[in-house]
């Protein structure tokens, strides 16, 4: 009786999805390392691109169009949002990550909240105010007003974004310095 010849090849490793998950998990946990250090942080939020950012130094008081990295005050509204899930973990105090945003506004200017928002009577570019969150809850606008000495006014265009639309001024202490894209993806 004739058996078929069976070719035997090399052996095959049975993990061989191990070393591009190893790989993989290497990456991220360096990108999150060199995110710690340096002045580099990581966006994982849709208010600005995804990814790696630098934060760069600021020498000068912030100027309207200023994109920086910020640390929000400790303040009611801020607790609220945390309870909600708007704002991630971070280092700055309270435990909360700093937020990319851009200054529309500086000490002095006049900020009206409405159906979107104005500065100085001037209409703000995607500054639609929500009336409810992404989970149906209900999100109440900041009244307006002139921004106080030492207090910027934060917008992103993201119509989700968690921005002075709804919490304010904040004190412009807070600001880490100016935010630069390094490696990023706006899908």
């Amino acid at each position: 009786m004739n058996r078929p010849l069976v070719k035997i090849g090399p052996a095959r490793w049975p993990y061989t999805w191990l070393l591009p998950a190893v790989a993989t998990v290497t990456v991220l946990l360096g990108a999150i390392v060199i995110a710690g250090l340096g002045g580099y942080r990581i966006n994982l939020t849709p208010s600005e691109p995804l990814g790696l950012w630098r934060i760069v130094k600021l020498d000068r008081a912030a100027v309207v169009g200023d994109l920086v990295f910020i640390c929000p005050p400790r303040s009611a509204a801020m607790q609220e949002a945390r309870s909600r899930g708007y704002l991630r973990s971070g280092l700055c105090r309270g435990g909360i990550a700093p937020l990319i945003k851009t200054v529309i506004a500086v000490a002095g200017q006049r900020v009206a909240v409405g159906v979107s928002v104005n500065v100085d009577g001037h209409p703000v570019a995607h500054s639609a105010l929500q009336h409810r969150d992404g989970q149906g809850r209900p999100m109440a606008g900041f009244s307006g007003g002139v921004l106080p000495a030492g207090s910027v006014f934060l917008h992103s265009p993201f119509a989700g974004s968690y921005d002075s639309r709804y919490f304010g001024p904040v004190p412009a202490s807070g600001i880490l310095g100016l935010a630069r894209e390094v490696l990023t993806y706006a899908p």
